[in-house]
């Protein structure tokens, strides 16, 4: 019984510090600047262009059909939402793999996620171009 609670206390000790070392990771740290950086961007774009009114907005326009979806001022917001909920989650599971010494498979999830970013920017400046 002793063991087992000494195994316990010395695995949650070990992941407190390796939690701790990723925040304190240059990569880490600098990819999580970045995309936090162009979410704020993302939410002050949205907000500065997106007022809300009785009028619907173009959500979607393809070439070949023109104009396919419409939507309520606050359906623009959608995308800055899902935005934050995917920076959590794989902040997670970036956090997760640090902890087990996957250490590159976490820098390329942070990537990947600095670059849903910035895809989710250009999303919503495409709304927004379409709009106005």
């Amino acid at each position: 019984m002793m063991l087992v609670k000494h195994n316990l206390l010395h695995f949650t000790a070990s992941h407190m510090h390796a939690a701790r070392t990723f925040f304190h990771n240059a990569i880490v740290h600098w990819l999580l600047i970045g995309t936090f950086f162009l979410n704020i961007a993302l939410w002050c774009f949205v907000a500065y262009f997106i007022r809300p009114g009785k009028i619907p907005i173009i959500l979607h326009y393809n070439v070949y059909f023109g104009v396919d979806l419409v939507g309520a001022w606050w359906h623009a917001y959608a995308l800055p939402v899902m935005s934050i909920v995917f920076i959590l989650i794989n902040m997670f599971v970036a956090l997760w793999l640090y902890q087990w010494k996957e250490r590159i498979a976490s820098y390329i999830l942070l990537l990947a996620t600095l670059l849903l970013q910035m895809s989710a920017l250009i999303a919503c400046a495409s709304i927004i171009l379409i709009n106005y």
